[in-house]
């Protein structure tokens, strides 16, 4: 049996009908090497159909096509092919032929390839996929997940075959309980053997079991082995041990089938006394919602691009991740077992009632069953996997009917996996929506003659009273009763009614409000029926333009409204910008549980120091951590310092500016208005009069140069590996010029291609896709990616500075079964 990489040697090219062909020349295929998304290098424009909620970019319909040698000894076993995502509609064809579908953009799903075959020869498949007016963010186009090809005898594991639970654990030992599907395909009764090796993370054999089974042919059978591991090292946040299970499927000559399967032993309890507990301990859940885009390489879910951000948000102070509002990629759940991240998996934005003109909701009521499968699957073997979401505000949620679709799915995960606990991410709004108008207009929402301020803080407002009225709590009483965990979107004021309400109620910020983290984290700590907070959200993302920006409105900036005016593309609303710089926020946040107690110092840019502007629910102010400004010495400034001291007390150039209350009682803010003087900035933190921690910014001072440092220099030549080279304008000292921004040129020469280039400026017009773009607050980032074994030099300039080189390294991948080596197109 083999597995293998599929990703190399595909071509696309914007689809055209059959017909269409003889009207002209069309747009000839170009190479690419998956995952891959269609979308992130086309034009966006002000009169996108796609509007601010997918960032102003194209809709389109795409061709996947990609020729294939089929060896004859191929003939007589099972070929199939998996594709780990295709945004959306996927047709697949197989020498022309109809093979197969799949309207979900988010789910695993194989094609069985040998009924289309022709062996000893070459074999084209084709995947058509398409985006149009279906999503309420940036989806992406394509094939943007792995794809691998299996070769299996007609005896074989069934894919996803190897399930393992721990169900019994004590400190001396540990139950594994390894469920095998055999499938017999052949056209006689075989009988083969089962066996199973558990190693340790170290590669040692910790246990070792075998049996037989007998299969008609036609027949499936599931084999369970009860394995037993003594004194195991579980899995947890800070300790993520990882065992994993050998199959071997063997008749009496040979090795039929291998296969390996990573898992972790943990235990999970839930109730409202303490919550969720892991290995017997309490954890509260410090989440971050995030969607599926990776910043600049659009929707391409190449793997080490979702390990990064993993690592980025637990560094930042997240522990959780919820995958809004879709199933998280398979790359994301291995990256969240390597590092102790648990993971909320939500299946489905939209039921039946749509959201978009053309979304998911035309195909929910025949295919939900198959995609709740397919994403349980998935998620079985993971141990960072503790929660199946059901859904995302979700109008049906609010009526009796409407609820059995949520209790259906809720049931259906069950029957699947008992291990693990079910939410639903329930906006009380949203759930009586046919209500909420009425409701906000006699509590005023929405009535700007208060001005721009009070018009866009008072949706949010209007949103909680909702979610904690008596109407809300009928409405929705039978679909939380549905789920185990009553996952809540901008209820907080649920929090402490609920406990008396429905006192067995166990609850979890599913969706929250950035800037209410300090109220909404005390509630968390004081309430054990209410397990944790998601906020909205972790990782600034592509689509709904401009929900979380500060809203000037002198003119420049459009009406007022929530979707901001083209060239607007992110949503400008995460803790961590969309290159994987940490913001304010985060730092914010991290001081709000208590992970942090050095002042951070938070500059409002004071050039829009006078302008009139609105904060909506999802904005954080104007500001980012700098003193370097290319504004009038004198000039007014506002400063924000987060600390947790009782009082802090800012220095500028060795004078003090002044002294303000923090902590807690203050929300762990000091405010400052001072006028701006280059130099150093120092804010001190004091506990009871005494010095805890100090924080200095020192504005960036002659000579400014251009630096480039990858996160990563030894790579490996497969399709999943990335270097991150971080380009800054810095003085000899190191202090970043944020305000310096110039057009900067990268190419890369060698074993590697330039995956992407940009910023993380919210509202640009510049490609990803091209090699030169602007900086944004001193700073841009470039994407590298290996082709093959050898030397990669990535060149970086700009005009009126010194050129700089960073040097790469690609070997080849440790494992036997080596992937293809091809060239990739961005």
């Amino acid at each position: 049996m083999t597995r293998t990489s599929f990703n190399a040697g595909w071509a696309v090219r914007p689809k055209v009908s059959l017909f269409a062909e003889f009207d002209g020349p069309v747009i000839p295929p170009q190479p690419v090497t998956l995952p891959h998304d269609a979308l992130i290098g086309l034009p966006r424009s002000a009169d996108s159909v796609q509007g601010s909620h997918a960032g102003y970019s194209p809709d389109g319909t795409f061709e996947y096509s990609k020729t294939f040698e089929v060896p004859e000894d191929y003939r007589g076993k099972r070929v199939s092919l998996e594709f780990q995502g295709v945004y959306r509609d996927a047709m697949v064809f197989i020498n022309g032929d109809f093979a197969g579908q799949r309207p979900f953009g988010y789910s695993i799903f194989t094609i069985r390839l040998d009924p289309f075959l022709k062996y000893g020869q070459k074999n084209t498949i084709r995947v058509d996929a398409r985006v149009h007016q279906d999503s309420r963010w940036y989806s992406g186009a394509g094939i943007y997940r792995d794809t691998f090809l299996s070769v299996t005898e007609l005896v074989h594991l069934a894919p996803n075959g190897v399930r393992v639970s721990t169900p019994d654990i004590t400190a001396g030992r540990a139950v594994v309980d390894v469920a095998t599907t055999v499938e017999n395909e052949g056209l006689s009764t075989a009988t083969v053997t089962v066996g199973t090796e558990l190693y340790d993370g170290d590669g040692a054999v910790v246990a070792v079991g075998s049996a037989p089974v007998t299969l008609k042919a036609g027949g499936t059978a599931v084999v369970r082995q009860r394995l037993y591991i003594t004194e195991p090292r579980l899995w947890g946040l800070d300790s993520p041990h990882l065992y994993s299970a050998r199959t071997e499927l063997r008749d009496e000559l040979e090795v039929l089938q291998a296969d390996t399967t990573t898992f972790g032993i943990r235990s999970l309890q839930l109730d409202p006394f303490n919550g969720l507990q892991i290995n017997g301990e309490t954890v509260k859940l410090r989440g971050a919602c995030i969607h599926h885009d990776n910043g600049i390489l659009g929707a391409a879910t190449i793997s080490r691009a979702d390990e990064r951000r993993v690592q980025l948000l637990k560094e930042a102070g997240f522990n959780s991740i919820r995958s809004a509002h879709n199933p998280v990629s398979q790359a994301m759940l291995d990256a969240c077992d390597k590092h102790g991240m648990l993971v909320m998996d939500e299946t489905f934005d939209v039921w039946t009632e749509g959201k978009s003109a053309f979304d998911y909701s035309l195909s929910f009521p025949e295919w939900w069953e198959r995609d709740v499968e397919a994403m349980v699957a998935k998620d079985f073997n993971h141990p960072s996997a503790v929660l199946y979401s059901i859904g995302n505000e979700i109008p049906e949620t609010g009526s009796g009917l409407g609820s059995g679709w949520g209790r259906q799915i809720a049931e259906k995960i069950r029957s699947l996996d008992s291990t693990r606990y079910t939410t639903n991410g329930i906006n009380g709004f949203v759930s009586v929506i046919a209500d909420a108008a009425t409701m906000m207009k006699e509590a005023g929402a929405g009535d700007d003659s208060q001005g721009v301020n009070a018009m866009m803080s008072g949706a949010g407002e209007a949103m909680g009273r909702i979610s904690s009225s008596p109407l809300v709590s009928e409405r929705t009483a039978e679909s939380h009763a549905a789920v185990d965990v009553a996952g809540i979107n901008y209820g907080d004021g649920r929090y402490v009614m609920d406990r008396e309400l429905f006192p067995n109620r166990i609850m979890v910020g599913t969706e929250t409000f950035p800037d209410r983290i300090d109220v909404l984290w005390k509630l968390v700590e004081e309430n054990p029926h209410v397990i944790g907070d998601y906020t909205w959200t972790g990782w600034d993302y592509l689509g709904e333009a401009g929900i979380g920006r500060v809203q000037y409105t002198d003119g420049t900036d459009g009406k007022p409204a929530l979707g901001a005016p083209y060239p607007w593309l992110l949503a400008w609303c995460g803790d961590i910008d969309i290159t994987g710089y940490r913001r304010p926020a985060s730092y914010y946040r991290e001081t709000v549980f208590g992970l942090r107690h050095e002042p951070y110092i938070a500059v409002q840019r004071p050039q829009n120091y006078a302008r009139e502007h609105g904060m909506g629910p999802w904005t954080w102010t104007d500001c980012i951590s700098s003193w370097s400004w290319s504004v009038a010495e004198g000039s007014p400034v506002r400063v924000e310092v987060y600390s947790d001291a009782e009082e802090v007390e800012l220095l500028l150039n060795g004078s003090a500016v002044g002294r303000a209350p923090a902590g807690a009682a203050h929300r762990f803010r000091a405010h400052f208005e001072l006028t701006y003087e280059p130099g150093e900035l120092v804010a001190v933190g004091y506990i009871n009069g005494v010095e805890q921690a100090r924080t200095t910014l020192r504005t960036a001072a002659g000579d400014i140069g251009l630096t480039a440092d990858a996160d990563r220099t030894e790579l490996v030549a497969d399709h999943a590996d990335l270097s991150y080279v971080t380009i800054e304008f810095r003085d000899a000292r190191g202090n970043l010029a944020t305000n310096i921004e110039h057009r900067i040129t990268v190419t890369v020469e060698g074993a590697g291609v330039l995956q992407g280039l940009g910023s993380a400026r919210p509202d640009t017009e510049e490609m990803f896709t091209e090699d030169s773009h602007t900086s944004f607050d001193g700073r841009l980032l470039a994407v590298v990616r290996p082709v093959a074994e050898g030397d990669i030099t990535v060149h970086v300039s700009a005009d009126g500075f010194e050129p700089v080189t960073v040097s790469l390294a690609a070997s080849a991948p440790a494992t036997a079964e080596r992937r293809d080596e091809v060239t990739v197109v961005a």
